[in-house]
């Protein structure tokens, strides 16, 4: 299926300020971009980089004192993979692909070492795979309160397991802790999300089961089936949309996501499907 998806980012600089965007639509990953146009205005430079580990695509300027505005929109085209869920296994840590060795280790936002007994004694004794992975999105959506303001860019999976309330980032990063304490290496996905409402940037994760890389989301807030992957990264220190170094004041932000064929009007189930993009 087919989906435009896109943004417009604004920011008033105070001073001199040098701005890094991840924002564009990752490549390849069974997610092909079929058009794309970034409008920046003024008409500033830009480097642009794309991350030869995680595909994540960077655009660095820097602007002078004024308003500085971004545009990007992409029609992407989504081939998911779906798979039996009773058959998706774990790997032991012995026969994981090395390049997933990064995703079962503790980081910033998610510090699997501290949350390591609770997620044995809850999840342990959970069969192995993608039923595991899917129960802790359950407990999740269940213990856990959706609420705008309850953290900030200093949450981490500790703070919201504590305090039971988040956004999609803290779900997101429960579930990596989860996952990591009980050997199963998860990452961090930022993306456009169709359905999602109101719009905005959407986080969820992946976990590697048997051979491949599985979608999560425990929000159950849009369709797994319509996410635009943007990056992922250890957790949401390495996919931020925007990094600023400089006194800027943001303007109001603009996210969409609409599908552009097929039936518009269908209802893909947010709950745990078995969907994989790598």
């Amino acid at each position: 299926m087919r989906f435009n998806v896109g943004c417009e980012i604004g920011y008033e600089v105070n001073d001199a300020a040098t701005l890094i965007f991840n924002i564009e639509a990752m490549r390849g990953g069974r997610q092909s971009i079929l058009h794309e146009t970034l409008t920046i205005t003024p008409q500033y430079e830009a480097d642009e980089n794309t991350a030869a580990d995680t595909g994540n695509r960077y655009l660095r300027l820097t602007a002078p004192q004024g308003p500085v505005q971004l545009r990007y929109e992409a029609v992407v085209e989504l081939d998911p993979v779906h798979q039996q869920p009773d058959f998706i296994g774990e790997v032991p840590v012995a026969k994981l692909p090395l390049d997933t060795m990064a995703y079962i280790n503790p980081s910033r936002y998610c510090p699997s070492d501290q949350l390591a007994r609770f997620a044995g004694r809850q999840f342990g004794n959970i069969q192995p795979g993608f039923q595991r992975v899917t129960e802790i999105c359950n407990w999740i959506n269940g213990e856990v309160d959706y609420m705008f303001g309850s953290s900030d860019t200093s949450t981490t999976a500790a703070d919201t397991f504590s305090t039971r309330a988040g956004v999609c980032r803290d779900f997101a990063h429960l579930g990596i802790t989860f996952c990591r304490a009980l050997g199963i290496p998860a990452r961090f996905v930022s993306c456009y999300a169709w359905q999602l409402q109101p719009q905005d940037f959407h986080a969820v994760f992946e976990a590697y089961l048997g051979d491949r890389w599985y979608l999560f989301d425990a929000t159950r807030m849009a369709a797994l089936d319509g996410m635009v992957r943007i990056g992922c990264g250890r957790d949401a220190a390495d996919t931020a949309f925007a990094t600023i170094y400089g006194n800027v004041n943001s303007m109001p932000i603009r996210v969409w996501s609409e599908a552009i064929d097929g039936d518009k009007n269908e209802e893909w189930t947010t709950d745990a499907v078995s969907v994989a993009r790598v």
